[in-house]
Parts: structure tokens; sequence; C-alpha cells
């Protein structure tokens, strides 16, 4: 893979860095899923973002799930979007980053898992999805939805997002 003439990685290699040196650290075999940051403008301009809650604690979460065969990786995340919180928007294809957590996390069973995060601009929220009625979505500055997950990865990630000027 080339470099910049700085000697940097390019962005996608850098990723991939961050994913070998988070499997390494957690010594263990992870799953891989796909998360879809989901934000839009408000009225005053302001960007948002959206939470969901998991089915099983009412965690605040991101739309998110395991890869699915056919789809590139921010396609899956478009498709849980949709089919979790009724999503329809863009996708973009490059990564905001990644994030730790254990699915499954209240039984002794978890699995350490590794989410790899794409930002979706919303569109519409359409009213009949796959998981209607299962989950609370809400609306946040990106600041206040740092601080309503448990991961502080995502968290990172979050207060630190910044919507593109044209999604």
């Amino acid at each position: 893979m080339n470099e910049d003439e700085a000697g940097n990685a390019p962005k996608g290699r850098e990723l991939d860095m961050k994913k070998a040196d988070l499997i390494e650290a957690s010594g263990e075999v992870v799953g891989m899923q796909n998360a879809a940051l989901c934000y839009r403008r408000d009225k005053r301009g302001k960007t948002e973002v959206l939470l969901i809650t998991s089915r099983d604690t009412g965690r605040w979460v991101l739309p998110k799930g395991w890869p699915i065969k056919g789809l590139t990786p921010p396609e899956a995340a478009a498709r849980e979007a949709f089919e979790e919180a009724g999503v329809e928007g863009r996708v973009g294809t490059e990564p905001l980053g990644v994030f730790p957590y254990d699915k499954d996390a209240h039984s002794t069973e978890g699995v350490p898992v590794l989410v790899t995060v794409f930002p979706l601009a919303v569109r519409r929220l359409v009213k009949d999805f796959p998981e209607k009625g299962q989950r609370r979505l809400e609306w946040f500055s990106p600041k206040k939805a740092s601080k309503k997950v448990d991961e502080p990865e995502l968290s990172a990630i979050l207060e630190s997002f910044t919507a593109p000027s044209d999604p």
C-alpha cells in the first residue's frame, strides 16, 4: 500500500490497523458488525444524530448488525438502519471509526464484537419497518448522544462527529 509524501498510510489502512490493534489487545477472536451513524440537520441547521434502544437491555446504541451476504459493509449498515429504525438515506463509504463491545454482555456468553461505523445522511424515516415498536428512537446533538452510549470509543466517534456540508 502506498504512503503519501508525508509518510502517512492511507485512511483505509489506518482503519485496518486500528481493527488489528483492538483485536490484538483483546486477545480474542471477535465478531464484526457494521453500524450506521444516522444524521440530519434540524431547522436551525444544527446536526442531530439518531440513537435507538437495544431490544434486550434498552441501552442507547446505533443501528448495527452482522455482515449481510451480497452487501458491502456500508450497504449492510444502511439495511440495519432501515430494519431497526425505518431510516432511508445515503450511506457514506468511508468509515468514521470502529468500536468494540460485548454482544449479549448481560449473559456469561458475551461475544467480543468490533463494529465499523458508517455515516448515513437521513432523507426520511418511514412509518412501517421490520422492528417498529421494538425500540425507542430519539434525535440528539452529537455531544449529547456521546454521553448516552456506554462504549467509550463510540462516545468519542459521536462527540467528534461533524456532518458533511453536502450530505
